[in-house]
């Protein structure tokens, strides 16, 4: 092992490092956010609210985020209309198109995941929030949401440790994130094994950090309880 070497790039690892951390951060949470409304139409028992929200997860859920994300980079810029467009200085930018893409496809994921933890709930506590006079929405936003949320918890976990790793493939459309600094500095140097046996370090040590955060979120929201009512 070429010890001087991994210490030599070690700061420029670290720098594509912090690109995967941001880039995951983003769409796991922006997917969040889209995921909620998605969710909670994918529970409806009306056919014609459940169209529109199984079409996107099927789409995204059913075809690579390798494949999108080409779709969104090199895709849109074949139409004249988008480069036309005010969209265009975002979706020529490769840091953005790899966001958009990445928030979207985790989206269609965590939206199942939410629509399992919904129908997860026992009918009768959303019976019982009927009973108190509560509406749909005030049972919605006050009972069903947040008890979907804690049952919820363990799944999202596992797919923000899996949106860590597909993070890599943004290096297919030129970003410097984690593995696609590892390539450009390989690039220099000719050694593989020590600049990628480092990158492996880089994502095995922000997976551990992941899983013991949402360990301690579980703990605090008492989530193995919840889940044995």
């Amino acid at each position: 092992m070429n010890w001087e070497l991994m210490i030599k790039w070690t700061p420029r690892l670290l720098e594509g490092a912090w690109l995967t951390l941001e880039l995951v951060g983003i769409a796991v949470l922006a997917g969040l956010i889209l995921a909620i409304p998605l969710g909670v139409m994918r529970s409806s028992r009306l056919a014609w609210v459940r169209a529109l929200p199984y079409g996107y997860i099927f789409f995204f859920r059913g075809t690579p985020l390798l494949v999108q994300l080409f779709l969104v980079y090199y895709g849109m810029a074949q139409f004249e209309a988008v480069r036309q467009s005010a969209l265009w200085p975002v979706l020529r930018d490769p840091y953005w198109c790899a966001v958009i893409t990445m928030t979207l496809h985790t989206a269609a994921y965590i939206a199942e995941i939410l629509r399992g933890a919904i129908q997860a709930i026992p009918h009768g506590e959303i019976e019982a929030a009927r009973a108190l006079g509560m509406s749909r929405w005030q049972a919605l936003l006050h009972i069903i949401l947040p008890r979907a949320a804690r049952i919820a918890l363990p799944a999202y976990s596992n797919e923000v440790i899996l949106m860590l790793k597909a993070s890599a493939l943004a290096s297919t459309i030129t970003l410097l994130e984690l593995t696609g600094m590892s390539r450009t500095i390989i690039a220099r140097t000719y050694q593989p094994v020590e600049i990628f046996l480092m990158a492996g370090v880089f994502y095995l040590l922000a997976a551990y950090a992941l899983v013991r955060l949402f360990r301690l979120l579980e703990k605090r929201l008492r989530v193995d309880a919840c889940q044995g009512r």
